[in-house]
């Protein structure tokens, strides 16, 4: 499999954009562990094998386990996940599939009783950032396999190594 486009060396100020979608999403206070899940699953939905890869690396090194990792896709059929990362992961399909369907009152009421208002639009940002990242990497086909990842970095000036 070959990329189509190095999109990140054709328009890095395009690649910086999201990057501060990301920026504003890791200074919040979601944990990690849950926004990989969220990642992953918004990554699924998607189709984007590279994201897929990228955030179930990220989530193990985050120290998801392996049986959450592999049902993730049929959360709602598992007794593994807590009701906040549920209500997440039901969020994250409500907004990755809007053009599908309404959001409606009763997946907005189910989220707000798991996350404050503040939470709610910085995991919304978080769903925003990764189905943009989605779109670029489904795009322009970044190799799955490939994502070397790197730590982040804490003073905020680093490139974390997503596409």
């Amino acid at each position: 499999m070959k990329p189509r486009m190095h999109y990140a060396k054709v328009a890095p100020g395009a690649v910086a954009a999201l990057r501060g979608l990301e920026d504003y999403v890791e200074g919040r206070r979601l944990e990690r562990p849950l926004l990989e899940l969220v990642r992953t699953r918004a990554s699924q939905l998607n189709g984007c094998a590279y994201c897929v890869d990228m955030h179930t690396r990220d989530a193990r090194a985050e120290g998801e386990t392996e049986q959450r990792l592999h049902v993730v896709a049929v959360w709602r059929e598992t007794p593994f996940f807590s009701n906040r990362e549920r209500a997440a992961l039901a969020w994250t399909e409500a907004v990755t599939l809007v053009s599908d369907r309404t959001i409606s009152d009763a997946d907005y009421a189910a989220v707000r009783e798991q996350f404050d208002e503040r939470e709610l639009v910085d995991l919304t940002v978080a769903i925003v950032a990764i189905n943009g990242w989605n779109r670029m990497a489904v795009a322009f086909r970044p190799v799955p396999g490939s994502y070397q990842r790197r730590e982040p970095d804490t003073s905020g000036a680093g490139e974390d190594g997503r596409p």
